[in-house]
């Protein structure tokens, strides 16, 4: 009995206490988390209760966090990779606001410790309801091995599963079965239309001058829209509030510095970062050469001032240019040209604000000359945008993200000029994209989180042109729409939801459903891309294509956080996917309507995912596979029945490993392995007034040979002092030599009359590279 009496006096006084808790006045702790050294802010920082392990909030991607807290004395833990950890004691009897400063690791063991990928936290994957997601540490990706020695966000992430590279060299990628067109690439929140230089053997993003890069595969938060499968959001690094740097590179063919320091210390900063290549200084060394171009240059900037101390704005911009000519007879260049002007603004302690108005253009130019004759071609694609974006710390429990987005859009379409051809100029097209949105980030228990949205995207064609509309290619209506005058309108809804159980402290389930919609489309007749490929919006013709993805996942962590296995399975629908007709006109030529050379039909992609990493200890890295596949189905190509799109490869593996020697010495290498890209060859021939033409089968039913190839790099950093610090980095890529085809062509056989042979074109056997690495 007294047993008893106990046991109901013990529940009778738990549930008093927990009444009383919740009558309790509860409190805000609000702020940022920043780099004490340099005073960056960092983004996704975990923020901890030690006294209750179920408050755990996430800074976010601005640094702002906030934590709802019942009066009292607690300790807050502060963790994030590569910064020790930091603990802060707070009384709370009022509303804090509580800026938080981490120490990067300096010693040798913390250094050994840090990811080339790597999470919010060691266990993020088992806590997170963010499906197909990953984030990039820049510190670390320069002791990958690339091509020509050039650390390279874009190559890095072609390295994880679901993400496939478009081909030898190059910095396009298919994501789960979608085209290059439908990755969103956001730099400081701006659009980048074409990331890649010199044909895509670099990407547009210069690593010195970045902060953080996170790639999502499909299940994206309702913040971001507008493409079907990806999202790549890269920041560039603030700049040093609290003293001067200068930082780059010396390499074997391109060298990059940067310059980032305080304009008033604490209070404001700026980086500036650039880049170039100097192929085309080698070519003036031989006189058969010396007029010809082959370079790019690349420019990053940024500054910011603190208004005070809940308003901050932001100025950033990129410039990027690729030249390449052959004397006065051929000349192209093609470029992105990027600004973002961005205001932080902490309303309340509960309420963040982030406004920001962005300008986006992407063009090319190609001049052909050759004695009296004379061919230009040229096109552009510009943005004007608005984004309007809140963070509502609701509670422990909720972090809720809403806002609205507003983009004019001109595209200017491929237009051509000269004696060879018959001019044509196009009229721009106007088009007018606006989104509102609202995602919430939910911890329903313990064990369960829901991250579950919606995205109301709405857009509309302008006049100023002649519309037409084409069924199966054929016309068969016409309209002018006078400028400034509302054509067709297409509204679209997006849910979205991924929910995370966790099942022990090792292990968890995911599960998550989205849909996306595009509207923008990207004209391409070649695998990797090309500068000329053409974009245009969705018009009478060309309907918005939408994407249904549903996806399941299992993640397991060993060895304390130390090891981690992640699985996902995924199915894709799409609609409305676009494709050229069979014996398409699409040369330079002509200024026939492209959209009378499409077709349109539907889609579908599918496959399992795995990787698994080691994130601690002298040795770390990661092992991926990715088994897929991917198909189209559109009316009028390959007897209406599903073929193979271009970007479907059934195997892809890659295992990366660094392995850190001594403090002096680290290495690295990577081996990757893929399925050829799905290619149609032909099956016969036919002599016609003397020339010879290939007959064609079904679309994309053969196959390029598999791709594989073995790269190696070593890092020696010597010793240095608090002011200077010099590395040199050592590295050959396709170490074994393999030569991988980049083109098969097919022509006559000249040694055997009425036979056809195949010419294989393969870019690279071995390339070295050795490149000097500085900062002070």
């Amino acid at each position: 009995m007294q047993t008893s009496f106990l046991k109901i006096t013990a529940a009778t006084a738990a549930l008093c206490f927990s009444t009383l808790a919740m009558a309790q006045q509860t409190y805000s702790v609000s702020g940022t988390v920043k780099d004490k050294k340099n005073g960056e802010l960092l983004i996704g920082v975990s923020v901890k209760v030690s006294e209750d392990p179920r408050i755990n909030v996430v800074a976010n991607e601005y640094g702002f966090y906030s934590l709802s807290l019942p009066e009292g004395n607690y300790t807050l833990v502060i963790s994030y990779p590569g910064y020790q950890d930091f603990e802060q004691k707070i009384n709370v009897d009022q509303n804090i606001k509580l800026d938080l400063p981490l120490l990067p690791s300096e010693s040798v063991e913390k250094a050994i410790d840090e990811v080339v990928i790597t999470g919010i936290k060691k266990d993020k994957n088992l806590t997170s309801a963010q499906m197909g997601a990953e984030t990039l540490s820049i510190k670390n990706i320069e002791k990958l091995p690339v091509l020509f020695g050039e650390k390279d966000v874009m190559k890095t992430i072609q390295l994880l599963p679901g993400i496939k590279s478009n081909g030898e060299g190059s910095s396009g990628f298919s994501v789960r079965g979608g085209a290059t067109d439908q990755n969103l690439i956001l730099l400081d929140e701006a659009p980048v239309y074409n990331a890649s230089h010199l044909l895509g053997f670099f990407s547009t993003f210069n690593s010195d001058a970045l902060k953080d890069a996170s790639i999502i595969k499909g299940n994206s938060p309702a913040q971001y829209g507008g493409r079907l499968s990806s999202v790549l959001d890269v920041k560039m690094k603030d700049g040093n509030n609290k003293d001067y740097n200068v930082n780059g590179g010396i390499g074997l063919i391109s060298s990059r510095l940067s310059v980032e320091g305080p304009i008033q210390k604490e209070k404001s900063s700026f980086i500036v970062s650039g880049r170039r290549t100097y192929a085309d200084l080698f070519l003036k060394a031989n006189k058969d050469y010396k007029d010809n171009k082959l370079y790019f240059y690349d420019l990053n900037l940024k500054a910011n001032y603190q208004i005070n101390e809940n308003n901050r704005i932001y100025l950033s911009g990129y410039f990027g240019r690729d030249v390449l000519g052959l004397g006065d007879t051929f000349n192209t260049d093609w470029g992105n040209t990027t600004a973002t002007l961005r205001w932080n603004s902490i309303i309340s302690s509960k309420l963040f604000s982030n406004t920001s108005f962005i300008y986006s253009n992407y063009d090319y130019k190609i001049s052909l000359k050759n004695d009296d004759t004379v061919f230009d071609l040229n096109s552009k694609i510009r943005d004007w945008n608005l984004k309007q974006d809140f963070t509502w710390f609701a509670g422990n429990k909720h972090s809720v993200r809403f806002g609205l987005q507003s983009i004019y859009h001109t595209l200017t379409p491929s237009s051509a000029s000269g004696t060879t051809v018959s001019s044509f100029a196009r009229n721009p097209r106007y088009s007018w994209e606006n989104a509102v949105y609202i995602n919430d980030d939910y911890k329903a228990t313990e064990k369960l989180t829901i991250n579950y949205g919606a995205r109301l995207s709405m857009f509309s064609v302008l006049g100023g042109d002649t519309f037409n509309t084409y069924e199966n290619g054929v016309l068969t209506d016409s309209k002018f729409l006078e400028k400034g005058k509302f054509g067709k309108t297409y509204v679209n809804i997006e849910p979205r939801i991924s929910a995370n159980y966790r099942i022990n402290e090792v292990s968890s389930v995911k599960a998550g459903y989205s849909r996306n919609t595009q509207n923008l489309h990207l004209l391409s007749n070649s695998n990797s891309g090309n500068p000329t490929d053409q974009w245009i919006g969705s018009s009478y013709t060309v309907k918005p294509e939408i994407a249904d993805q549903i996806s399941l996942g299992y993640s397991r962590n060993f060895n304390n956080n130390n090891y981690e296995l992640n699985a996902e399975v995924y199915y894709k629908d799409m609609k409305n996917q676009i494709d050229f007709k069979n014996g398409a006109q699409i040369g330079f030529d002509t200024g026939a309507d492209v959209e009378s050379e499409l077709l349109f039909g539907k889609g579908r992609a599918y496959g399992l995912e795995l990787i698994a990493k080691k994130k601690s200890g002298k040795l770390t890295g990661w092992i991926s596979y990715t088994l897929s596949k991917t198909e189209r189905k559109i009316n009028g190509i390959n007897n209406n029945e599903w073929y193979n799109a271009r970007m479907d490869k059934t195997h892809d593996l890659s295992v990366v490993a660094t392995y850190q020697l001594n403090p002096k010495w680290s290495f690295s290498g990577l081996f990757v392995y893929s399925t050829g890209n799905a290619v149609t060859f032909p099956t016969g021939k036919y002599e016609l007034n003397g020339q010879t033409v290939f007959q064609y089968s079904n679309r994309n039913a053969d196959r390029m040979p598999a791709y594989h190839r073995m790269d190696l790099s070593a890092t020696y950093e010597p010793s240095s002092n608090k002011r200077f610090r010099g590395s040199w980095t050592f590295g050959i890529y396709n170490l074994y030599g393999r030569e991988n085809a980049y083109t098969i062509n097919f022509e006559d056989n000249p040694d055997r009359p009425g036979t056809t042979r195949a010419m294989q074109t393969s870019l690279f056997r071995w390339v070295p590279n050795i490149t000097y690495n500085f900062k002070f």
